[in-house]
Order: structure tokens, then sequence, then C-alpha cells
């Protein structure tokens, strides 16, 4: 599993670099987000924008991640293509996580 990371404006941004989280990668995925994470900005987005799938494990490992955070810190997401979305939607997922459209968005409405 393959996570980059960068700091904007007080914000953890970490992008997926694999095109899925699934079941073969989602305890590495826990295990990368759980290292990014560990110290830094209370606030994680999360750019999703090149997974074109997620299942239910995937899904369980970024629920993980963000439990992991702890309180007083945040994480959300950018960059949902359909596929992820749809997975987001039916699971009511997208009523916990603040979902936004794309990372620009995202680093827009975080710094107004």
């Amino acid at each position: 599993m393959q996570l980059t990371c960068a700091t904007h404006n007080n914000i953890n941004v970490i992008t997926v670099e694999d095109n899925r989280i699934d079941a073969a990668s989602a305890i590495r995925f826990k295990d990368e987000m759980r290292a990014l994470t560990e110290d830094g900005p209370a606030h994680v987005l999360l750019d999703l924008s090149g997974v074109a799938f997620v299942d239910s494990s995937g899904l369980g490992a970024i629920v993980a991640s963000m439990k992991q955070l702890g309180d007083g810190r945040r994480l959300d997401l950018a960059g949902l293509t359909p596929d992820v979305a749809k997975v987001f939607r039916l699971t009511r997922m997208d009523s916990i996580f603040v979902i936004h459209s794309d990372m620009a968005t995202a680093l827009q409405r975080a710094a107004g």
C-alpha cells in the first residue's frame, strides 16, 4: 500500500497511490495511516481520487483510521470516484465523514 503525505495550511494531506483498498491491502493501509497520523496536524485529509475500488475491508480500514486519530482530530475525504462514492452512500458512511468533491475544494474550505 503506497501512501504519500504532505502538509498544507496545517492539514495533513494523505494521498492513496494505489487504485484499490481491499482485503489484501486493508491492514497495510491502516498501519501506514497510523504511522502518518501519529503526530502532526489535527486535521487529516485523505485523497482518494486515485482509488477506483473499495470493498468492505477497505471501508473498515478507513473507518478504523478515523477512530485511531482520537478525540479532537478529524479525518475528511476528498476526490471519491463514482464507484467509491457509491460504497460510502450505500453504507451511509457519507453521513459519518465530511466528503469533498476534490482536493482543491477541500483545501479551500479548510482555509476559509
